[in-house]
């Protein structure tokens, strides 16, 4: 209609041009306003994803760093109640009055010292073997976590059995220490808090990830519930565990089976963690 009446109107041409030129603009403007702010809003949100990102790595850092302290502090307990007063024994009983006593009561001495210093020898061995178990040390993952299993079996508390249905690939040393110590956290977790009557646990791999899953019917987690936790205070446990994945480049997931009979607790790492 405004061009039939432009048609009909030759002034009214230049009219029309303008006001349409106009709108062109208009939106170009308007367009290029919400570009402008889409952009903006993109990079607020990707610099929000970097400090979460950020946050996180660093919270997983202070469980790390909070963890080999309680270790240290553990350590230096059991060194300076334990071992301390034994060795604090021996030497009264090995003091410079004893070349005064008779030969029967220096006898009776070295042995008291004796006996002494072989459990202290004993309870060294002891905390040596709760850095590094023998087992994994000497045989590797597997052995030591059958051993782990043999022993909750035989405690007759609970049902608890393990398989690994291949493992002729190993993880690397520190690899297998980190996730022994994985399976340790959660298997205790499972002990304290989920009045579990079975446990089970399963290895696998393939060409790109090792697998470890651990199954049990008490009270468990979702990935949903686990998220929120790890982030709490009071979830140090599960930041001990989330902090070692992360070293691992490995993945954790928690979720309920479908059949609501039982949990499973997967642990997924990169080929690249074994040999």
């Amino acid at each position: 209609m405004i061009l039939l009446q432009a048609a009909g109107n030759p002034s009214s041409i230049p009219s029309v041009l303008f006001f349409g030129t106009l709108g062109m603009l208009a939106l170009a403007v308007g367009l290029v306003v919400f570009i402008v702010f889409h952009q903006r809003r993109i990079i607020r949100f990707q610099h929000q994803l970097q400090k979460m990102e950020e946050d996180q790595q660093k919270m997983l850092l202070e469980a790390s760093i909070q963890l080999q302290e309680e270790e240290r502090q553990r350590i230096a307990a059991d060194l300076h109640d334990d071992a301390g007063p034994l060795l604090a024994t021996v030497r009264l009983y090995l003091n410079e009055n004893m070349v005064n006593l008779d030969p029967a009561t220096q006898l009776q001495s070295i042995y008291n010292a004796k006996q002494i210093i072989d459990d202290t020898i004993q309870l060294i061995r002891n905390i040596s073997h709760s850095l590094m178990p023998p087992t994994l040390k000497n045989f590797g993952l597997e052995s030591a976590v059958n051993d782990v299993f043999q022993k909750l079996s035989g405690s007759g508390s609970i049902n608890a059995s393990c398989r690994f249905h291949d493992y002729r690939r190993r993880l690397k040393p520190e690899h297998e220490l980190s996730v022994y110590r994985v399976i340790q956290e959660m298997i205790n977790n499972i002990l304290k808090h989920s009045n579990a009557s079975f446990i089970h646990l399963t290895q696998n791999r393939n060409d790109e990830q090792f697998f470890i899953r651990i199954h049990h019917d008490g009270s468990g987690l979702t990935q949903t519930e686990f998220e929120k936790l790890k982030n709490k205070t009071q979830g140090l446990g599960l930041k001990n565990i989330q902090s070692r994945v992360s070293l691992l480049k490995g993945q954790l997931f928690f979720e309920k089976d479908p059949s609501q009979t039982y949990y499973k607790i997967s642990l997924e790492l990169p080929a690249d963690a074994m040999q």
